[in-house]
């Protein structure tokens, strides 16, 4: 077989491999969004039904008043939003000083930082728990919102890491011009590294609209509860009554933040990878 057959096979196994990945990770939502359509007694029907008959879209209508999912909602758009759209700015900050500014002991706070990452959230939960019910942030947003807006310690990583590739001279001519850290940052580092702030930014946000460990120990009243814990109540009421179409329904509103997150930012999100494979 010549070169140019062998490069020709090459790529239609690889499409074949992808294709099947593509709809192994696609059929859970494809078949959550068509149970949400679905009679309770159709979940259950043998074979299963990927298209729902006859479709209830009444189900998304009954969601809003089956529990407090709008405040749910609310309440995680809040944290998520919050957190990482003020921690990102201040974990980009941080990364250009770690990576760029000179200062005394920044590699040992660097690595300070990096330790932190050894440390499971549970061996601090409960001290971090009684000093928020200490000054009565138990039972609000504030134990899921202040912490993280002070930064990210991954992200921190990941672009010290990116800006590891940007010359010192460009920083230098920009110093020798006049121009403080902060315009610095804003007018030359910021965009060179929006990409890969963007590819951060998309996976933190799910992180913080996905976590459940966290609001389940602070959140108590339902209607200041994230969007998770509203779920995992639905699923507690009416799993028992098999009203599966219910709770489906609820999950995939609960999916379509992160989707639509994803659909603006998978332009940034490419270039990140594109950029980071030429550049390693």
């Amino acid at each position: 077989m010549s070169r140019k057959g062998r490069y020709s096979l090459g790529n239609v196994l690889v499409t074949i491999v992808l294709s099947i990945g593509a709809v192994a990770m696609l059929a859970p939502l494809i078949w959550t969004f068509s149970t949400s359509l679905k009679t309770r007694d159709s979940v259950f029907a043998l074979p299963p039904q990927w298209i729902p008959d006859p479709v209830i879209w009444e189900n998304y209508l009954r969601v809003w008043t089956a529990g407090p999912l709008a405040s749910g909602i609310q309440n995680s758009l809040i944290v998520a939003c919050s957190v990482t759209i003020i921690g990102s700015l201040f974990s980009a900050l941080a990364a250009f000083a770690f990576a760029k500014l000179r200062m005394p002991f920044k590699n040992v706070l660097f690595l300070g930082l990096l330790a932190g990452l050894m440390i499971p959230f549970p061996t601090i939960m409960i001290p971090q728990f009684m000093v928020f019910a200490e000054i009565g942030w138990v039972d609000t947003l504030l134990p899921l919102i202040v912490p993280g807006m002070f930064g990210n310690i991954v992200m921190i990583f990941f672009l010290r890491q990116y800006l590891a590739t940007v010359p010192d001279s460009i920083i230098e001519a920009a110093k020798l011009d006049g121009a403080s850290y902060l315009q610095i940052f804003f007018t030359l580092i910021f965009p060179a590294i929006k990409p890969a702030l963007a590819a951060q930014f998309i996976l933190w946000f799910m992180a913080v609209w996905n976590d459940y460990l966290a609001p389940i120990i602070y959140l108590n009243t339902p209607e200041k509860q994230t969007l998770q814990l509203v779920i995992a109540n639905f699923n507690a009421a009416y799993a028992i009554q098999t009203d599966y179409p219910l709770i489906m329904a609820a999950s995939f509103i609960a999916l379509l933040p992160v989707l639509i997150v994803f659909v603006i930012f998978q332009r940034q999100i490419i270039e990140s990878v594109a950029l980071t494979g030429a550049k390693g």
